[in-house]
């Protein structure tokens, strides 16, 4: 395993414990979590239950419809990876799950637990600032890494805000294009 993984695994397990100690509010809204699933453009904009923001308006464009594939391109990466930050600004968990679906299965099969909680805990670490920067968010192209036509590396340097984000708080991650559209897999 990657030193980077197992640091995520090792913050991901404190966040864990963080959100175990905010008490039984929380375990409720996880028992009624469900496995993370590709959805289609209609789902991933549905706005989610524990979202303390409602979600501002994506580009429609921006989801593949049911009948079409999302292209398998370093824009649609970058794309994907915008959405994802823009959603943690917005602490909007059912696109941040729907996104990191993947990396969040293989954090739950390590002993961490479900996208939902885990996420709930992040939200929680990130700072107001870093939140509201992070809901305007780019990605400089310049800086990613097309490893193989299916897999794309963002490093944390690569995302453009008016916050200041390190490996420690937001960190690197690799999409993968999976089941027609990126996702985010380490």
């Amino acid at each position: 395993m990657r030193a980077r993984t197992m640091v995520s695994v090792a913050v991901s397990a404190c966040v864990l414990l963080m959100a175990c100690a905010c008490g039984p509010d929380k375990a409720k809204e996880d028992t009624d979590a469900k496995p993370s699933q590709p959805s289609s453009a209609t789902q991933a904009e549905e706005p989610s239950a524990t979202a303390s923001v409602s979600p501002s308006a994506e580009k429609p464009s921006a989801d593949p419809t049911d009948d079409r594939l999302a292209p398998r391109t370093k824009e649609r990466a970058i794309q994907r990876y915008e959405m994802y930050l823009h959603a943690l600004g917005r602490e909007d968990i059912g696109t941040v799950c729907e996104v990191a679906g993947p990396a969040a299965k293989k954090a739950q099969e390590q002993g961490l637990g479900p996208c939902t909680s885990t996420y709930t805990a992040v939200f929680q670490m990130i700072s107001p600032a870093q939140k509201t920067a992070l809901k305007t968010a780019t990605v400089d192209p310049q800086r990613v890494s097309v490893r193989t036509p299916a897999k794309i590396e963002m490093p944390v340097e690569a995302v453009k805000s008016s916050a200041t984000f390190s490996e420690n708080d937001l960190g690197s991650y690799t999409l993968e294009y999976l089941k027609n559209d990126w996702y985010i897999t380490d």
